[in-house]
């Protein structure tokens, strides 16, 4: 019963085996190897374009460089309050864009909208230089809330940004879970919405460590290498990082792992509903965060389950916890099985 992360889960049998398959013979460093280029054209074919693909290990990483490359001198990131480039990363952004000020946008379900980003920018206009200056956008998809940002949604954001002539970021870590929700193409949740830079996550979804800075815009792409170099995420060994990738995509698998980890989370929401629980926020991803008394947490807890009491932010009085209980957060993984969700449900039913 472990809902802690799905960064717990091991890799996903077709990574594993790609990671084997790739595992022979020579093939030169620093990612010149033919399988990296095949890995490259990969990428264009799943977003219908050309694009630039730079690896890294980590999201923190992706995310940090990708916004360095659109940095300023005083430059203002804008992201979600409670994103994960302003909670999590250890102030990485403001480090590798060299002093950018992360500025945070409220907004329920774990989203913002544009007016309450175009509200946000207008504390730095443009050309007062005591002020600094608007440098980029940055949402995620799907967000920390669990909630999933519409094709429409995007769009808005993104007239908000190109008013003032600043590019959209997009933190993918769950890209494909996001992507089997909306039922859509990559292209048509990036790019095609104005995203001009992307963070790809593959680690989440049974990948060992493959992450990607994806640059839409092929001329901010000119010289990131540097950045990524200075940076020191540029892999000797790039062949098995691309290896991994080779496996995510193999058949559809990415997309299949999510597809898997979305339901196992519906089914958990769906059996605590049963059981008189609620959850904090619409379940549109891998990510659920249900609201149970915390007797319940502590049984759960004892009997083994896995997960993490959570800060529950902008609920209404109806939803939000009451004084006897907790917002908890669980996510499943393409390892998650029917069978811990049973098991789980089981230990709460005797609770009820």
């Amino acid at each position: 019963m472990n809902f802690a992360s799905d960064n717990w889960a091991g890799a996903a049998p077709a990574v594993m085996s790609a990671l084997a398959r790739h595992n022979t013979g020579f093939a030169p460093a620093y990612g010149t190897d033919p399988l990296t280029d095949n890995i490259g054209e990969k990428f264009n074919e799943i977003f219908e374009r050309e694009v630039a693909v730079f690896f890294v290990a980590t999201g923190t990483a992706a995310n940090s460089l990708a916004l360095a490359a659109y940095g300023k001198p005083g430059g203002a990131i804008f992201s979600h309050r409670d994103s994960h480039i302003q909670v999590d990363e250890c102030n990485c952004p403001e480090f590798m864009t060299g002093g950018g000020k992360l500025v945070s946008v409220s907004g329920g379900d774990g989203k913002f909208t544009p007016d309450a980003l175009k509200d946000a920018m207008a504390a730095f206009p443009d050309g007062v230089v005591h002020h600094g200056q608007v440098a980029s956008v940055s949402i995620s998809q799907a967000t920390e809330s669990g909630t999933v940002y519409t094709l429409d949604e995007i769009a808005a954001i993104k007239d908000v940004a190109a008013g003032r002539s600043v590019p959209l970021h997009m933190d993918g870590a769950r890209f494909a879970n996001a992507l089997v929700t909306l039922d859509c193409s990559p292209a048509e949740m990036t790019w095609k919405a104005g995203v001009d830079v992307l963070s790809f996550g593959a680690t989440k979804n049974g990948c060992w460590c493959a992450e990607a800075a994806v640059f839409f815009d092929l001329e901010a792409a000119k010289g990131f290498e540097y950045f990524r170099k200075r940076g020191g995420h540029l892999f000797s060994k790039s062949r098995f990082v691309a290896a991994q990738f080779d496996g995510y995509f193999e058949e559809g698998s990415w997309l299949s792992t999510a597809s898997h980890a979305n339901a196992m989370a519906t089914r958990l929401a769906d059996g605590i509903r049963d059981l008189g629980g609620r959850t904090a926020w619409n379940v549109e991803a891998n990510e659920l965060f249900p609201i149970l008394k915390r007797h319940q947490f502590e049984k759960l807890e004892t009997a083994g389950a896995r997960l993490y009491e959570w800060p529950a932010k902008d609920l209404t009085e109806s939803v939000a916890p009451a004084q006897d209980e907790v917002c908890l957060r669980m996510v499943t993984s393409f390892a998650t099985s029917d069978e811990d969700v049973d098991a789980f449900l089981k230990v709460l039913a005797e609770t009820v």
